[in-house]
């Protein structure tokens, strides 16, 4: 199990990726925007989510630590955009945690099956931590 830091943006986060890979002398991993994802007929991106990042990843001093934008319209309040992001290759144990967390908390996101992970949710605990829950493992 391992527990990173995500790091939430309001549409700056390309920049600030890219500040912190300078900062800590690091290369990208992985960047993603919202644009290169797959995407559901049903539901057009906006236009002004294309360009925003979805992912990314930076590896600083053998720690990973991620990053995202928010998606256009969504709330974002300076100071509450940090999250935990748990992340096992028990799929029991991430289920546990979730129902766990979650009691006296705000889910955010169901556990499900995403492009990006067999399991994946988002929670906010009883204390107002923000918590993102992942499957360490193939893909869907």
């Amino acid at each position: 199990m391992a527990i990173d830091v995500y790091l939430v943006f309001n549409g700056n986060c390309r920049e600030a990726v890219e500040y912190y890979a300078k900062v800590f002398k690091t290369e990208v991993t992985q960047l993603m925007t919202f644009g290169e994802t797959p995407q559901n007929p049903e539901y057009p991106l906006p236009e002004e989510a294309k360009h925003r990042v979805m992912h990314a990843r930076l590896i600083i001093d053998g720690r990973t630590v991620m990053f995202s934008d928010t998606f256009p319209g969504q709330p974002f309040v300076e100071g509450n955009n940090i999250t935990l992001a748990l992340i096992s290759k028990d799929m029991d144990e991430i289920k546990s945690w979730y129902e766990q967390l979650k009691e006296g908390g705000t889910v955010g996101m169901e556990l499900q099956e995403t492009f990006w992970s067999k399991l994946y949710g988002q929670v906010t605990d009883k204390f107002g931590i923000h918590w993102q829950l992942s499957h360490d493992g193939e893909t869907a």
